[in-house]
């Protein structure tokens, strides 16, 4: 495990686990911490060793609370919108990473913290946890994508609700609506985040990054076009050395050996 003051990175094989690691302040995002963050990003995008990448908060309290208010205050104008500029680029870069992201929720996930978790692929949350989009009741909106991801997850209407109220959600309410895929016991919770990340080791590691493009882009466009796109990944994996593999070890009865290839 690597420690730094504010993210710790502890690595199982083909496994990355980032922890936010503020927990006195609700591991809340401040400068300091987007940037360490964004540099663990920027080290993952190339590491073929890597199949998953898990996120989630030190302590048992918080996921994460948002932006660090405490901070915000003392931000000149500038510095708000360079914030949020940071931070909007930043949960861009994890939607965009080339390898699944599991946000592992453990706990109070406000404003920014649920924009995080909205950022990644698949959301599992501990029964204890608590999501939402506060932002409209400090007479702001959120500026970290919420306005755009949360409706493409869980349908136009129901964001506009959770939005336009600053309304908090259990994780059983979050799971009915589809802001989470799974719930289970605090204590379960990162076995849970790692035998899904197991599940996905299994897979075709070329497969699954031309799935993930092809599901990002395709679902902004109309359905012709997303199905181009699809095609063209498509096209990606033929080629393969996997897909050979894959073929051979359904035939011989065993399990195929993935190399990314």
């Amino acid at each position: 495990m690597t420690i730094n003051d504010l993210l710790l990175t502890q690595e199982k094989p083909g496994v990355v686990i980032l922890t936010l690691n503020r927990p006195a302040a609700m591991n809340s995002l401040n400068f300091a911490m987007l940037n360490q963050v964004r540099d663990a990003l920027d080290d993952l995008q190339y590491r073929d060793d890597i199949r998953c990448l898990i996120i989630t908060g030190a302590g048992e309290r918080a996921f994460c609370a948002g932006a660090d208010l405490k901070e915000r205050a003392t931000l000149s104008q500038n510095e708000v919108k360079r914030f949020i500029f940071t931070i909007r680029n930043l949960l861009t870069s994890i939607q965009n990473l080339s390898k699944p992201v599991i946000a592992a929720v453990n706990g109070i996930a406000l404003g920014g913290g649920t924009e995080l978790a909205l950022a990644a692929d698949i959301r599992i949350a501990s029964t204890t946890a608590v999501m939402g989009l506060t932002e409209t009741r400090l007479a702001i909106i959120p500026g970290g994508g919420g306005t755009q991801r949360l409706p493409r997850i869980i349908g136009v209407a129901k964001a506009k609700e959770l939005i336009f109220t600053g309304r908090r959600v259990t994780a059983a309410e979050a799971l009915e609506i589809g802001l989470v895929n799974q719930t289970c016991a605090p204590e379960e919770l990162l076995d849970h985040c790692l035998s899904m990340a197991e599940m996905i080791k299994e897979t075709g590691p070329i497969a699954v990054e031309m799935a993930k493009y092809a599901i990002n882009q395709g679902i902004e466009t109309d359905l012709a076009t997303g199905l181009a796109i699809e095609s063209n990944a498509y096209r990606v994996t033929i080629p393969t050395e996997d897909r050979i593999e894959g073929l051979t070890a359904f035939r011989e009865k065993r399990k195929p050996v993935y190399k990314g290839r």
